[in-house]
């Protein structure tokens, strides 16, 4: 049985140990391959990002451990993403926007519906207008957010990895179809 629970703020602190082994569990295998450097920058960004505005984590256990997680925060009107290849529309820069910054499910609990409750969950009662996200092109989620409505809009290159694609969710858009 899968249960699920919400924390926003510094009280997600609980789940950094468990979040940083799941992140673990899902980044070091293809297509991301990650090293032990990337999984020590996700574990010591970790306490920072919950202090942002708007932080709020999504989480799904299996009779006790972690198996899924989303969390995001809001991006301030006037920010986009870093080292992005172009600017977003004049309608998505001048407002907040929510950034959703990991979104994994343990690989024993991929395709069954974990990461779309989670989703679902971290998304359904957010203020902001849009969801913004970066994909790894080559990644199984790519298509799936295609399939859910995100929309591509540009792409980023952090210096440590696959250039990313820069996707946008119209929330209120969202909001009607349910």
């Amino acid at each position: 049985m899968v249960t699920y629970g919400q924390c926003v703020g510094r009280t997600a602190k609980s789940h950094f140990n468990d979040l940083a082994g799941l992140y673990t569990a899902v980044y070091t295998g293809p297509p991301y391959n990650e090293g032990p450097e990337q999984i020590a920058r996700f574990r010591e960004k970790l306490p920072a990002e919950a202090s942002f505005p708007g932080f709020s984590l999504v989480t799904a256990h299996a009779e006790g451990p972690l198996i899924g997680a989303a969390y995001g925060w809001t991006m301030p009107a006037g920010t986009w993403w870093s080292r992005a290849d172009q600017e977003p529309s004049s309608e998505l820069r001048k407002v907040d926007k929510f950034a959703v910054m990991e979104w994994i499910v343990h690989p024993d609990y991929q395709s069954h519906g974990v990461g779309r409750k989670l989703m679902h969950s971290l998304l359904a009662d957010r203020t902001e207008r849009w969801a913004t996200l970066a994909s790894n092109p080559e990644s199984a989620a790519r298509r799936m957010y295609e399939r859910a409505g995100w929309q591509q809009v540009g792409t980023s290159s952090l210096p440590w990895g696959t250039p990313m694609e820069l996707l946008v969710l119209d929330l209120h858009r969202q909001a009607t179809r349910r």
